[in-house]
């Protein structure tokens, strides 16, 4: 069996190789993009970050070895683009500019419905930053672990377990809306 690193090199001079990548990871990228962006988009962000990975195979670093986290350091990069976009949709549905054949507005607000059954969660991660939401979701969602995060995003393994040991703080820490009277600070 080929290691990933061999497939990219193998696919420089015979690109139909690269076609064994998207095999063994298709499902994780659609996985963790279905559940950043929902499931009606986790396939265009699936396909965008193999296209761009086959365009930039050559710059694969085979020292790595493990495609993965270079694959979901792509797709990352993809979500942010694509909650820009729909960010964009959302100030034009604001003005009047919606385009009637526009189905983002549609897909978020499925998302929507289906986020107010974990709420409070996803309030808490909306409130972290982007770097460290970048980094807790590929460690939940995309199943990396330190090192592979480190890689997907480009920052030194310590800034990866300093990043979560204060995720981990921000989030052990109840929300306003989960405190009860017996919890120190707790207002009528």
């Amino acid at each position: 069996m080929s290691t990933d690193a061999e497939i990219v090199r193998a696919s420089l001079s015979e690109p139909w190789r690269f076609a064994e990548l998207y095999e063994r990871h298709a499902r994780v990228i659609h996985r963790y993009a279905g559940r950043r962006l929902g499931v009606s988009a986790a396939d265009d962000i699936t396909s965008e970050t193999f296209l761009v990975a086959f365009d930039k195979r050559a710059t694969f670093d085979p020292t790595i070895g493990d495609a993965r986290p270079w694959l979901l350091g792509i797709a990352t990069v993809l979500t942010r683009k694509y909650r820009r976009l729909e960010a964009r949709s959302w100030l034009a549905v604001q003005h009047g500019e919606r385009d009637p054949t526009d189905h983002t507005l549609d897909d978020a607000l499925e998302r929507m419905d289906a986020g107010q059954q974990v709420a409070a969660l996803a309030s808490a991660i909306r409130r972290l930053s982007a770097s460290d939401r970048d980094t807790l979701l590929l460690l939940a969602w995309g199943d990396l672990d330190h090192a592979g995060i480190a890689a997907a995003l480009g920052i030194p393994v310590g800034t990866v377990k300093s990043r979560l040991n204060r995720i981990r703080r921000k989030l052990a820490t109840p929300l306003p809306e989960q405190r009860t009277e017996g919890d120190i600070g707790w207002t009528a």
